[in-house]
């Protein structure tokens, strides 16, 4: 396979792969005040039947860099599909489900975390990315703690970047 080329079993994400730019970020949790931020994923496909993933995200106004994430979304045979995910403050998710048409629903399987990372833990999360009739990306990402139970958390509008 030559580079840039496309796994054929990722058919079904090729909608996915890009990079994506926020025009709308928003969190909330009920331990933290509300806020805003800017953001952009990448996921890129190297001729390998998953595509590497990376985000990261600042702060609109000073642009302190605020979270980075980095990881692997597998595909399997049918709609099965796993993701691979490790936070720089500590955390690494291992997150499984599905994709049908143009939606991506996921759901962390296991959660492991450095010992000396703050509380409270992180205990389970979801993810959700749907391409709309607009042509964005849309991700919802909802997460439970040791002391919070599960509530959305973060809400992103992307748009596809073209260089």
């Amino acid at each position: 396979m030559r580079p840039g080329q496309i796994h054929e079993s990722l058919n079904p994400l090729k909608w996915l792969i890009g990079t994506w730019k926020s025009v709308s970020a928003k969190g909330a949790y009920p331990t933290i005040s509300p806020f805003t931020y800017c953001e952009e994923i990448s996921f890129e496909s190297i001729g390998q039947p998953m595509l590497n993933y990376t985000s990261k995200s600042w702060h609109p106004e000073k642009g302190n860099p605020m979270h980075l994430e980095s990881g692997y979304l597998r595909i399997f045979p049918g709609s099965k599909i796993s993701f691979m995910v490790a936070h720089n403050f500590g955390l690494t998710t291992l997150e499984e489900g599905t994709v049908q048409g143009n939606t991506v629903q996921l759901k962390s399987k296991q959660i492991s975390r450095m010992t000396h990372a703050k509380e409270p833990a992180v205990t389970e999360v979801q993810r959700d990315y749907k391409l709309n009739e607009n042509g964005q990306l849309e991700m919802v990402m909802c997460m439970a703690t040791s002391k919070t139970p599960m509530t959305e958390h973060l809400r992103v509008i992307y748009e596809k970047f073209v260089q």
